[in-house]
């Protein structure tokens, strides 16, 4: 989350971790709209590419700790969230074309590839996927299907 000045990066359960990242913090200043929230993960990808879940949480990695955005709740002031994903996901990539070193915008496959995902990544032992329906509201927290 970016606040004209000021940057707080929020875990899950509330604690801030923008001390903990403070280049992911220092990438958010650098953006051209001053005013948004987005909802992503922290990540230490391997040199496969693919993320590393346990160099994550060994805290040696922190300087290697970059955040993949999926997801924009809310820009210039404007909520976003009851917006259709899809429509959140190109305003995502338009936040972020610049790419500023420290947050990604996490890749997103569409159409109605699920189960050939799902075997992909269990065969690449990928640690988890996100998976939303393109006409959807955000809906926040774990959801149970």
């Amino acid at each position: 989350m970016q606040e004209s000045d000021h940057v707080r990066l929020l875990s899950r359960n509330g604690s801030d971790w923008t001390r903990r990242y403070p280049w992911i913090a220092a990438a958010a200043l650098k953006n051209r709209q001053k005013h948004f929230v987005i909802d992503g993960g922290a990540v230490v990808l391997g040199i496969d590419g693919i993320s590393d879940f346990d160099a994550l949480h060994s805290r040696k990695h922190y300087h290697e700790v970059q955040l993949y955005a999926f997801d924009i709740l809310a820009m210039g002031g404007d909520d976003l969230r009851s917006l259709p994903l899809h429509v959140r996901k190109a305003k995502l990539e338009q936040l972020l074309a610049r790419r500023p070193d420290g947050i990604t915008v996490a890749p997103f496959e569409r159409g109605e590839i699920g189960p050939n995902l799902f075997r992909a990544a269990c065969r690449m032992g990928v640690e988890g996927l996100v998976s939303k329906h393109r006409d959807r509201q955000y809906r926040g927290g774990r959801q149970k299907f």
